[in-house]
């Protein structure tokens, strides 16, 4: 699956909005459409996370036909910047097509040449069946299902191979 990661700029910002205010799309990742003043918060956020770090942030993903298909991210985790913590998001009407996966392989690729010695974590709706086959899938393990923020999740971890 022919994919690109690209660092968001200012110019993204309407295809974020449609994705994130798609009840669909956002059922396992919010709960919640968000607003275009909630989209305008986050995204802002990601742009400035975008201009702190190199090799982390958020990223749209483009298919091989330079479509906006969905968001993902790599950063330091907030509870233990030892772990990297990955994220993805994908419109609805490209499901079940691969994307998923791929984005998924890109994001370890990108976490362990950039640091090769951290473990990478992802939280996702323990109600999300697709996250939890396509992370098992790729070697990630379930480590914890619980409240956690005010919101009940499962993490799942791949355990790096080179850390100590």
């Amino acid at each position: 699956m022919d994919i690109t990661l690209v660092k968001y700029i200012e110019d993204d910002f309407d295809s974020f909005k449609r994705m994130v205010s798609d009840a669909e799309t956002m059922r396992f990742i919010t709960g919640i459409v968000w607003t275009e003043d909630d989209a305008r918060i986050q995204f802002d956020a990601m742009l400035q996370m975008n201009t702190q770090q190199e090799k982390l942030g958020f990223f749209k993903v483009v298919n091989q036909k330079n479509e906006f298909i969905g968001n993902c991210s790599l950063e330091y985790y907030k509870y233990d910047a030892a772990i990297l913590e990955i994220g993805y998001v994908l419109k609805r009407e490209f499901w079940r097509m691969g994307y998923g996966t791929a984005i998924l392989q890109q994001l370890v690729y990108k976490a362990n040449n950039s640091y090769p010695s951290m473990d990478v974590i992802a939280i996702i709706d323990p109600e999300n069946e697709a996250s939890r086959k396509l992370l098992c899938k790729n070697g990630f393990e379930s480590y914890f299902r619980g409240m956690e923020d005010g919101k009940f999740s499962e993490k799942f971890i791949l355990k790096n191979p080179h850390a100590d």
